[in-house]
């Protein structure tokens, strides 16, 4: 019988880290051999988290890199921004492939990321060695790399709703506004005044406008696909409801195109990647119809009276914004078919 590749997983205790768990348990060729936290190194997982009892029983592994080389081949590191950028390297120096959930090596410019994210930026070499595992548009580049950034939650719902038109040149570049909501498990299980239930309940707020860390990661990757600098207008919300994100993107069209024409353009450039959706004409996604899911649905409402097309992209945020997509990045990083431990259908209603 073929040996499963051997799965560690860093930040066990976070959102990110326990959603990775959930889907590995399904995956027919990787194994966790290790759960590892720097807070609750030697309790058992059970204790924050009963919904794994008989589901996951082993204490918590400390962080130790070499420790980890001698129990995994992969190391998915869940972590918060700052702390990846420290242990990443050492990882990588023990010949681990690594696929890092945090934002530190997204950002090729080291001094941009200091800027947005307020942590010391990694080593150059490591931040040019990372492969941004967006996969449907850098699926190929995922395949032969053994070091992949996976993408922020905002940003991979915007990307996905904006490339395909970008590169067609059907939309404007300099015209781009993108109005983005998320649930509140994408701001983590710490607690904060923010995320309070007396706070967030029945309320509905904007934060971090044109403040935000992701606004550089989406430019970065439009700017690619563009090939020339791409500045775009970006607000966040907080919505109260645990998972989801809605990215609403408007732009400038650059030419008389209707709703069944980005159809038919979405649907060609997707063709073959599973976890894209894309909606009939008029008919747009909702945050509820990906829950628990790896897909991104896309939906279109083209205007003529305005010349502006809307996007409306939705996906789960710890799914296809986080493990989801992170296992999806392990599939095509290992050479496997890339549904593997990812056939969950959203949960509904």
């Amino acid at each position: 019988m073929e040996r499963k590749t051997r799965v560690a997983i860093v930040g066990s205790t976070g959102y990110g880290g326990v959603e990775l768990i959930r889907l590995l348990q399904n995956h027919p060729k990787a194994e966790i051999t290790s759960v590892i936290s720097s807070s609750s190194a030697g309790a058992a997982l059970e204790e924050g988290f009963p919904h794994l009892t008989g589901v996951m029983d082993r204490p918590l592994d400390g962080v130790n890199a070499e420790e980890m080389a001698q129990r995994a081949d992969v190391v998915f590191a869940a972590t918060p921004s700052g702390v990846s950028a420290k242990l990443v390297p050492e990882l990588l120096a023990e010949g681990l492939k690594v696929i890092d959930l945090s934002g530190d090596f997204r950002l090729k410019d080291g001094a941009e990321y200091e800027q947005w994210y307020k942590h010391p930026a990694p080593p150059a070499k490591l931040l040019e060695q990372a492969v941004y595992g967006l996969c449907e548009v850098f699926g190929d580049r995922v395949k032969e790399a053994g070091f992949i950034s996976n993408p922020g939650c905002y940003p991979t719902a915007t990307l996905l709703g904006l490339i395909p038109a970008l590169q067609a040149g059907w939309i404007d570049p300099g015209s781009l506004i993108i109005d983005a909501k998320s649930g509140v498990s994408g701001a983590g299980r710490g607690t904060s005044l923010q995320v309070h239930y007396a706070e967030i309940n029945e309320n509905f707020k904007a934060y971090k406008l044109n403040k935000h860390q992701h606004i550089p990661e989406i430019e970065q990757a439009l700017g690619e696909i563009a090939g020339e600098p791409v500045t775009i207008t970006f607000t966040t919300q907080l919505v109260p409801m645990t998972r989801g994100i809605m990215a609403t993107c408007y732009a400038k069209m650059k030419g008389n195109y209707n709703e069944q024409e980005f159809i038919d353009l979405y649907r060609n450039y997707y063709t073959g990647r599973p976890y894209v959706r894309i909606r009939g004409a008029g008919i747009w996604p909702a945050t509820k119809e990906v829950a628990g899911s790896n897909y991104c649905d896309i939906g279109f409402a083209a205007d003529p009276r305005t010349g502006r097309i809307t996007i409306v992209s939705v996906i789960d945020n710890l799914v296809k914004g986080a493990a989801g997509q992170a296992i999806q990045n392990l599939n095509l990083m290992m050479g496997w078919e890339e549904t593997l431990g990812l056939g969950c259908t959203p949960v509904y209603p």
